[in-house]
């Protein structure tokens, strides 16, 4: 079972989730955003061990701790690694109060009656079983919705609850996270569809389950308010779906109830260049802003 101190800390910690789980396809793009052009190393492995020098230096900070960032969600590769000689997730927990998520999914299905369905993940049972022993509460796994398509919305939450499923048998706590693109013309009709067919998941999932849902922003302030206050849900937590930094913030802090899960947003204006000094600062600004937003 989930450990009680990190559900406590996940349901009632006044700060947010940090997403620190960039995965192959959008690595080189983090990099270049902090700084490191893709002249800076040369093959994946030089790539993923840059991208853990950036997420070490953000979980070393003084500014990264649990009074403020409750969660962060991690790589595989992030999972597997060590910051100072301590496995990431213990390091996380023990030496910033901070609960760790593994991002589970493998990546997006081409789009099909306007979803993108995640792709097949073989080999789950035995991550989450890694995931397990390496001291991480829960996982986070991610699909898109680019149109109000009944069909389409309904299977992306059919699948989303399918692998929740799967993770709680391990003991685990399941992020779903069925992302509405924030630029498609009908969103707010989309946002209507999954969340009827979210709470309509939700009313067959077993008494005293939870998950926790990770979604986009909404268009009408306070809309996930019935996904808020379900008992069947642990936490709402937000994505930042592209908005900068501030917009998100701004439309974080009218939707009560729902803490951010930012990744971009997070790390907006930290660069490798900066001083350890100028970076702590800069982390410490940005974290601030998303917990204000957070607890508002």
């Amino acid at each position: 079972m989930a450990d009680a101190e990190m559900t406590e800390q996940v349901r009632n910690g006044k700060g947010f989730i940090a997403a620190l789980d960039q995965s192959g396809g959008s690595t080189p793009k983090a990099l270049k955003l902090y700084g490191v052009p893709e002249t800076a190393y040369s093959g994946e492995a030089a790539m993923y061990d840059m991208i853990h020098a950036m997420r070490s230096r953000i979980i070393r900070s003084p500014a990264f701790s649990g009074d403020k960032v409750v969660g962060a969600i991690l790589f595989e590769q992030t999972m597997d690694r060590d910051i100072d000689g301590i496995p990431t997730a213990e390091f996380l927990w023990k030496h910033r109060h901070v609960v760790p998520f593994l991002k589970i999914d493998k990546g997006l299905e081409a789009e099909a009656d306007g979803v993108q369905l995640m792709k097949p993940m073989p080999g789950l049972d035995t991550l989450l079983a890694r995931a397990v022993n390496a001291g991480i509460f829960g996982t986070k796994e991610r699909s898109v919705v680019n149109a109000a398509n009944r069909k389409g919305i309904a299977a992306i939450v059919a699948q989303q609850f399918d692998v929740g499923r799967q993770v709680a048998a391990h003991g685990l706590m399941p992020i779903l996270e069925p992302e509405v693109t924030i630029s498609i013309a009908d969103k707010e009709k989309a946002e209507a569809m999954l969340q009827e067919e979210i709470l309509l998941a939700l009313d067959h999932l077993p008494e005293g389950d939870q998950v926790m849902l990770k979604l986009s922003l909404p268009t009408v302030a306070n809309f996930y308010k019935p996904l808020v206050t379900h008992p069947k849900v642990l936490k709402v937590v937000a994505l930042s779906g592209g908005h900068s930094r501030d917009k998100a913030n701004e439309i974080l802090a009218q939707n009560h109830g729902i803490i951010a899960s930012f990744s971009r947003a997070l790390t907006e204006g930290l660069s490798a260049q900066q001083s350890d000094a100028e970076f702590d600062a800069a982390l410490g600004a940005a974290i601030d802003s998303i917990h204000r937003a957070s607890i508002t």
